[in-house]
């Protein structure tokens, strides 16, 4: 086996794996009984969508790709940080405290 056939092999091993992750994380994102499994899934769902675009830089050369996965990086923390807020605020207003 040359290395760039176990290159070609890892990458269509790791594209598996992450799209299984996805796959599983919208399941939980779906059905997840609880607000804060939720933002956990989706939290989970952008971190896998990074990966997609890391193994795709790395498949197709396309390196612009990296610059993709740093927006959605930091755009996925806004995100987590905002719904955990929002968590915070809501179990607040349930529990009769003002804020």
């Amino acid at each position: 086996m040359t290395s760039a056939e176990f290159l070609d092999l890892s990458v269509y091993a790791t594209f598996v794996m992450v799209m299984l992750s996805l796959a599983i994380a919208f399941v939980r994102l779906a059905l997840g009984p609880t607000l804060a499994d939720r933002v956990v899934a989706l939290d989970m769902m952008t971190v896998t969508i990074i990966a997609v675009c890391g193994v795709a830089a790395v498949a197709t050369g396309v390196y612009a790709l990296l610059d993709v996965a740093l927006v959605l990086a930091l755009v996925g923390f806004l995100a987590t940080v905002a719904l955990a807020r929002f968590a915070e605020r809501r179990e607040a207003r349930q529990k009769g405290d003002p804020q």
